[in-house]
């Protein structure tokens, strides 16, 4: 198949990750005089011991100085020489945001891009990855985020994803997420290509009919009004096969203060694209006709 080469292979970070509960754990710990404490530094995924001293801590046979007062909302990384804050600002400032269910969100310039209010952002994904039944199919992931798409496709067993990422700050919070998926791990199995291209451009590239199924979570309508464009929706159908699923995801902006209904919008634009379109969740799930 024809399109932009994946991603190389970043190195995925390894060491822990802290919020400002977590240190506040670890000084409370060697304030009381104790040997060792037991957490998570990997947001849930695992629980470890760590070794307390009075001057330094020890987790995976790493010493690491205990951390000063960290923020609400942040997380931090260990960049080599102190506990630094997961963001990067290269014309918008974008962080990875804890959340209370392990999994991250992440913001740009403040806006969150995941919901997660009422669920996971994780089991946001699953409900919505099901709609396509991606099993054994070769999925269109076209905005590819955090990865959490990716992962539950990946776990729902499709045969292969083909996952696009226009910001690079975004493919670097992946690296520090132990909830993104590695498509360089033994468990993807080298099902998942990771692109970090900008997919109104690199879709052009990919054949007719090549996917069987399409996952859009575009950026917000004024950040990327090209990616709810009749052009692009044209596209969508042409590289997915007939009777294909797609799950757009739109969210109900301006809705309160416009009365602008964007999913009817997307639906209209689907529908004359060639989709059998109709709401679903929060967005919009089609078939191609």
């Amino acid at each position: 198949m024809r399109g932009p080469a994946p991603e190389p292979t970043v190195p995925r970070h390894t060491g822990p990750l802290l919020t400002r509960a977590l240190a506040e754990a670890l000084h409370g710990a060697r304030a009381a005089g104790a040997a060792t404490w037991t957490g998570s530094f990997d947001l849930g995924r695992s629980e470890t011991q760590v070794l307390l001293d009075a001057d330094a801590w020890t987790y995976a046979e790493r010493r690491y100085p205990y951390p000063g007062r960290l923020k609400d909302r942040t997380l931090y990384w260990w960049d080599g020489e102190d506990f630094a804050a997961v963001s990067r600002f290269s014309g918008a400032l974008i962080k990875l945001v804890p959340t209370e269910w392990g999994a991250p969100t992440f913001e740009i310039d403040g806006i969150k891009m995941l919901p997660t209010a009422r669920t996971s952002p994780v089991e946001d994904a699953r409900r919505k990855v099901a709609l396509v039944e991606p099993r054994g199919r070769i999925v269109l992931d076209t905005c590819g985020g955090l990865g959490y798409f990716a992962g539950c496709c990946l776990e729902a067993g499709a045969a292969r994803i083909l996952s696009f990422e226009k910001n690079a700050d975004v493919l670097w919070l992946r690296t520090l997420n132990p909830w993104s998926p590695d498509p360089g791990a033994a468990e993807a199995g080298g099902r998942l290509v990771l692109t970090h291209a900008d997919v109104a451009e690199a879709i052009a590239d990919l054949p007719d009919a090549a996917v069987d199924a399409v996952l859009h979570d575009p950026p917000r309508f004024g950040i990327a009004g090209e990616l709810y464009s009749q052009a692009f929706y044209d596209q969508l159908a042409r590289v997915l096969r007939r009777g294909g699923r797609l799950f757009h995801y739109t969210g109900s902006p301006n809705r309160l203060t416009s009365g602008r209904d964007v999913p009817r919008e997307v639906a209209r634009r689907l529908e004359k694209a060639g989709f059998q379109a109709r709401p679903a969740l929060d967005g919009v799930f089609a078939t191609r006709r």
